[in-house]
């Protein structure tokens, strides 16, 4: 598997790059392409559920994003260190009735020295929302380089 830069040590700019390049991907809503920056043996815990491996990654995002429709999401660092990252994160969907939800959470990453993530531990929190509450109104994919981000919203 080829390096996924940015690789680790992480800086503060290195770190913020590898967090957008997260959130442009899962706002793909490919489970594919998510997967690849993932170590084929990579750990996750997601809420109560774990998973084990690509195949388990994409088996898993298919489920969601069958589930969670109109998915937008903005990712934010917390912190960083040599091969760890936290992030702060928030998305907006709706479900097959129409209920809107925005799920807040943090993340945990660590990082093989390619770039690969090998664990990712997610928390997760969902409020439903009204569909005049969103906040997250650009085209369905990557979030616009000029949307504000999670602490411009207030978020």
């Amino acid at each position: 598997m080829a390096a996924k830069p940015p690789v680790p040590p992480f800086t503060r700019e290195s770190a913020i790059e590898k967090v957008r390049l997260a959130e442009d991907a899962w706002n793909s809503r490919d489970p594919e392409r998510v997967a690849l920056a993932y170590t084929a043996d990579s750990r996750w815990r997601n809420r109560g559920e774990f998973i084990n491996g690509r195949e388990e990654i994409v088996a898993f995002l298919t489920r969601k994003w069958a589930r969670e429709q109109e998915y937008r999401l903005i990712k934010e660092l917390w912190a960083h260190d040599a091969n760890r990252i936290a992030v702060r994160f928030a998305y907006e969907c709706h479900d097959d009735s129409g209920t809107w939800y925005r799920s807040y959470g943090n993340e945990n990453w660590e990082f093989d020295d390619d770039g690969l993530m090998r664990v990712r531990l997610a928390s997760i929190n969902d409020l439903p929302i009204t569909a005049d509450d969103r906040t997250y109104h650009w085209p369905l994919g990557r979030r616009p380089d000029n949307h504000p981000g999670l602490s411009d919203l207030g978020l």
